[in-house]
């Protein structure tokens, strides 16, 4: 019974992890990311400041927000230990999700610290937002991993796994690269809005416009190259794993991927409001946790 609260709790922990995401897409599209000036952890020099702007609560709670999944993925590890013998592979989860999630706030803190939020719109900033959001991927996909793993998916074993493996490694890097670019995307929509359709397309074309802009045309030719990649793999894993975990993944997968594909003409025909926007981040991280729970059924180590 215990472990069966515990699978619980860590799927919990997951589909919170996700809500902390959105929440923190929503301060950047609003440009509530100073709303703390930069100061970090105390917000304007004050605990608890006095008379809040609308920005300021927003950056706020969006800390808050954070502070408590620390605090859920410090349970989870705790447990992770409590629950499971020394050298089982959720144990090892449990670490790097306590990793990754340490990181994470680091990266916030920064971002903050270094004024690269708001209406910064540096090379800087872009660089920084790239590896906070693969951070990102990487940490629900270890939550994702943690919570198989406690389920009774075996450990994963790498040996004759050739094939297999090179293409789940390239859909792998391609997903960090379509996180990253759309991260880009969606600061360029943020700090350049547009008007008309034809307005934002001559942005992207026009070589004296800021680098956001030029590099936010990468962004739907990596996701064509990724869906196809994520198509490859999960055939593969389909033939080779011919199980209804694996069917259902993939199901899920091409189905989000479909509604991504359409979520993101949406974002370009309507100049990316921020409902759409959130809404395309979460069918991505619901295509990122259906890839890697194909990815972990497909390198099981055999019984």
């Amino acid at each position: 019974m215990a472990i069966k609260r515990f699978e619980r709790y860590v799927w919990i922990v997951l589909s919170y992890t996700i809500i902390v995401i959105l929440w923190g897409a929503f301060v950047r599209a609003t440009g509530s990311g100073a709303g703390c000036g930069n100061h970090w952890p105390l917000c304007n020099g004050e605990v608890i400041p006095r008379a809040p702007m609308l920005e300021t609560i927003i950056e706020i709670s969006h800390r808050l927000t954070s502070g408590l999944l620390l605090l859920l993925i410090v349970g989870l590890t705790f447990f992770s230990f409590r629950l499971f013998p020394k050298g089982h592979i959720v144990r090892r989860g449990g670490v790097l999700t306590l990793a990754f999630v340490i990181i994470e706030a680091l990266f916030g803190a920064v971002l903050v610290l270094l004024e690269l939020v708001a209406h910064n719109a540096s090379l800087t900033r872009a660089f920084s937002m790239s590896l906070h959001l693969i951070n990102t991927l990487v940490l629900v996909g270890v939550i994702t991993l943690t919570g198989m793993w406690v389920r009774g998916i075996a450990a994963p074993d790498f040996k004759g796994r050739g094939r297999l493996l090179t293409w789940v490694i390239i859909g792998v890097v391609m997903t960090m690269l379509l996180g990253a670019s759309g991260g880009i995307a969606a600061l360029g929509d943020t700090l350049f809005p547009t008007t008309t359709y034809a307005d934002g397309l001559a942005q992207d074309f026009d070589m004296t416009a800021n680098v956001l802009l030029r590099l936010r045309v990468l962004h739907p030719v990596i996701a064509i190259g990724t869906g196809i990649v994520m198509v490859i793999v999960s055939q593969l894993i389909a033939q080779m794993r011919p199980i209804a975990g694996t069917r259902a993944a993939s199901r899920v997968l091409l189905v989000a991927y479909v509604g991504q594909l359409m979520l993101g003409s949406l974002n370009l025909v309507f100049l990316a409001p921020i409902p759409i926007q959130l809404l395309h981040l979460f069918f991505a991280d619901v295509i990122w946790v259906a890839f890697v729970v194909l990815i972990g059924l497909a390198l099981q180590r055999e019984a």
